[in-house]
């Protein structure tokens, strides 16, 4: 890592800790975790099986809040220079544009997994309270598989920021890009599989082309669930995949990242300050 990269993750990192957009976002997640910590609670009194249910409980909230949360920063990341002209003082820095992207990439991670980790503890601290220690690897394998999604959704903000001018286009081509991974995603293939009756196994190749599916299978296999709630997809990922289902979901993930990544930075690196229409 350069010199100029550290100084601008640094930089990025303070500038989104700061910010309200986060914090809502916290809050919010927080909120709804705790809510769901307490329900659970109350459905298992002595804490027994704290933990297992209510990770469980939280992989939906995490499918929606962590895809928009970090698609929204990385949204932010250069369309927001670009309008208030500040990139442009950047790259007269010595600065490299290598140095501006990847220094807005690992200091909005850096501040995005801050608050994702400030989340999970606060959520972690209620349920020892109560006791329910028996299964905190399965809450910490949860929130690893959270960072790496997490990881992923910003790559993806960066790319759709990469080649936006304004504020308003980069936060809509995110928010396009999350109702197409959230509700597009699993409600196409479904309504696919329904009309052509895609045989089990294409639906379980089809899985991989959605990050959030692959994190859905990741974290399944993680709380130990059985992948019958997955329907045909989870019994073909059971039987064909077994013991390799977390490594495949895992390098599933790590491609998709590489890709997301590597797509943001061959369009910034084209024309940093987006001088065209």
């Amino acid at each position: 890592m350069t010199r100029g990269t550290r100084a601008l993750a640094v930089k990025e990192f303070q500038d989104a800790v700061s910010s309200r957009w986060l914090a809502a976002f916290l809050v919010a997640f927080c909120g709804l975790g705790i809510l769901l910590a307490l329900l659970g609670a109350w459905t298992s009194p002595l804490g027994a099986s704290g933990f297992g249910r209510t990770t469980a409980a939280l992989l939906n909230l995490v499918l929606l809040i962590v895809p928009l949360m970090s698609l929204t920063a990385g949204s932010l990341a250069f369309s927001s220079e670009r309008e208030r002209r500040t990139l442009e003082f950047l790259l007269s820095l010595p600065l490299k544009p290598s140095d501006v992207f990847w220094g807005k990439f690992l200091g909005g991670a850096g501040a995005l997994f801050a608050a994702l980790a400030a989340a999970f503890g606060a959520l972690g601290s209620l349920l020892a309270a109560r006791g329910g220690l028996r299964e905190a690897a399965v809450f910490g394998a949860f929130f690893l598989a959270t960072l790496l999604l997490c990881a992923t959704c910003l790559a993806f903000g960066l790319a759709a920021s990469a080649r936006s001018r304004r504020v308003a286009a980069g936060l809509g081509a995110a928010l396009l890009v999350w109702v197409t991974l959230v509700f597009a995603g699993d409600l196409g293939l479904l309504g696919t599989s329904l009309a052509v009756r895609l045989p089990p196994g294409a639906l379980l190749a089809a899985a991989w082309l959605n990050p959030l599916s692959l994190f859905r299978l990741l974290a399944l296999d993680a709380l130990a669930c059985d992948l019958d709630v997955l329907g045909p997809a989870g019994l073909c990922a059971r039987d064909v995949l077994g013991a390799w289902l977390r490594p495949a979901a895992l390098a599933g993930l790590a491609a998709w990242l590489g890709l997301a990544l590597g797509a943001g930075w061959a369009m910034f690196s084209r024309d940093p300050l987006r001088r065209g229409a």
